[in-house]
């Protein structure tokens, strides 16, 4: 027997790794003065200084757009709120089409149904797991408004690409940025590059407020939606043209101070929290790189990638094990990892059944787009197959721990040999 922990041996990682926490004196201390000055939200839903929000709020948005370079920042109360926002200042109506990735968190592909929208899947690419350009080109019609596009697990769309196949056909690209707060395309930042970008707050990303997220734009006319929007824009219109009323009523998307102020300690610190799991990712693609039927991340040339997800492409073929087998093996030894991410979106039911808003199902009876398996065969075959994630955001590792993971790797795929005549000896194993 070669040792594997799946047959009794010893883990090359005995204890789970620890939890990264990201939190310490400089959050403390903002919420501290937040609690001290009684003002946990400055924002009035009517016009005044105070639609804009309080004194916290409107540091962290200045703060946000002196950091990354633009005219405007507006905050929300979560990224799929800002997804929200920003479907709706583009100005996505009912019977539009908005074209997303099917391989993301739901979010994405739910916000134009907000406004009425019809979600439209287009493919990914199956090295950086992003839209496609040729895929999204394939699927403009008359009726498309806008593009969305996820730089998915950290690592930056073809945004250039995408922001000029936009241009060309007077559409919005709005780019998902919850997991690229670092990230880059030939220098440019991420989430800058589109019309609007939104990033995320949330707990699990790089930097987080616990909830919360960020609309960013360099466009006057799309700020000013984002913001009314955000807080009950019916409220403050008057002054608008009548061709401009469209989307503005509101919802209440809006950040406390308390969220703010914690938001403005993590961006003061954002280069050391996301380096940190770039060079965790690193570390392990160095270390596993050379492994037969394993496929560590390649960035694309002239492009940062934040890691949010260190993904590998797994080949059940080239190691004679199938992913679900190597999988049960590798957590045995203490790498905690999991297979697949989402499924394809377009496999929710209510994609499959077409059903959303009231019983007829808004507002899928405003177009003839079906949903289904095949639809997107890339994105299927990474979920089905390939995909095996860890989570770099998650864990606080040590070179140590680092070293611990990688050995974990180099154990399991040097016994896989051994793992094959255990599957073919348990009647085989499905692929998951």
């Amino acid at each position: 027997m070669s040792g594997l922990a799946l047959f009794g041996g010893e883990p090359a990682a005995s204890a789970p790794p620890p939890r990264y926490r990201s939190m310490g004196p400089a959050e403390m201390q903002a919420v501290r003065e937040v609690m001290e000055s009684d003002c946990l939200s400055g924002f009035y839903g009517s016009p005044g200084p105070e639609f804009m929000g309080g004194p916290k709020v409107q540091a962290f948005e200045d703060a946000w757009r002196r950091h990354y370079g633009v005219r405007h920042a507006i905050s929300v109360n979560s990224a799929t709120s800002g997804l929200v926002a920003a479907v709706g200042a583009a100005g996505v109506s009912p019977g539009d089409e908005v074209i997303v990735p099917p391989w993301t968190m739901s979010a994405t592909a739910i916000a134009p149904i907000s406004y009425g929208g019809i979600p439209v899947f287009a493919d990914v690419e199956d090295e950086t797991f992003c839209l496609d350009p040729n895929m999204v080109r394939a699927e403009i019609t008359p009726r498309t408004k806008a593009i969305i596009a996820v730089n998915l697990f950290g690592h930056p769309a073809r945004l250039a690409e995408l922001r000029a196949l936009a241009d060309a056909n007077g559409l919005t690209l709005i780019e998902d940025n919850a997991q690229a707060p670092l990230g880059a395309e030939h220098g440019r930042p991420t989430g800058t590059i589109g019309h609007i970008g939104v990033f995320s707050l949330n707990y699990h990303k790089h930097i987080h407020t616990g909830e919360g997220g960020m609309c960013v734009t360099d466009d006057d006319r799309l700020a000013e939606r984002l913001a009314l929007i955000r807080n009950h824009g019916e409220n403050a219109v008057e002054g608008l043209p009548v061709d401009e009323l469209t989307n503005t009523f509101g919802f209440n998307l809006r950040l406390s101070e308390l969220a703010a102020a914690i938001g403005i300690a993590q961006l003061a610190d954002i280069d050391r929290h996301v380096g940190r799991r770039e060079r965790l990712a690193q570390t392990l693609s160095e270390g596993t790189g050379d492994l037969a039927g394993w496929r560590v991340p390649r960035p694309r040339a002239g492009c940062r990638h934040n890691y949010y997800v260190w993904m590998v492409r797994y080949d059940a073929r080239q190691t004679g094990v199938s992913r679900a087998t190597f999988s049960r093996a590798l957590a045995a030894e203490g790498f905690p990892h999991a297979t697949g991410y989402v499924r394809p979106l377009y496999l929710l039911r209510l994609f499959r059944e077409r059903k959303a808003m009231g019983r007829d199902g808004f507002p899928f009876t405003l177009s003839n787009r079906t949903y289904g398996p095949g639809l997107c065969p890339v994105a299927e075959r990474l979920h089905e197959r390939e995909a095996l994630l860890f989570e770099p955001c998650a864990y606080d590792l040590d070179d140590a721990g680092i070293a611990r993971l990688v050995a974990a790797v180099r154990k399991v795929h040097g016994a896989r040999a051994e793992l094959a005549g255990w599957e073919r000896r348990q009647g085989g194993a499905a692929d998951a």
